[in-house]
């Protein structure tokens, strides 16, 4: 990823994800993610929820639930993010399944 813009209370990240990869299943307990599709399909799990996102769609990930982003396709997914909260950090990450084996928060 490559951070866009910060500002005081947000972050817009640009995210570039390979075919078949997937980031770990996660929370945030100070921040809210806005996630839209620029290129490519985004699979997407929100709770128990999974559904997919094509170019131009978008979702909302609220404060502490539990979501992970996921590339299903053959093609490169490009993705902004935008966080909004008190704490814009790598820290606000808590993470319930890692296919990386990082530890928790």
């Amino acid at each position: 990823y490559e951070i866009v813009q910060r500002g005081e209370r947000h972050l817009v990240k640009r995210i570039l994800m390979k075919p078949g990869a997937r980031l770990s299943l996660q929370t945030h307990a100070y921040r809210s993610e806005h996630w839209v599709v620029v290129k490519g399909v985004a699979e997407v799990t929100l709770h128990d929820e999974v559904r997919r996102l094509g170019e131009n769609e978008s979702t909302f990930i609220p404060i502490g639930a539990v979501h992970r982003l996921a590339n299903p396709g053959d093609e490169p997914l490009e993705l902004i993010e935008v966080q909004v909260g008190d704490h814009l950090s790598e820290d606000d990450i808590v993470r319930l399944d890692d296919v990386y084996n990082r530890s928790g928060s």
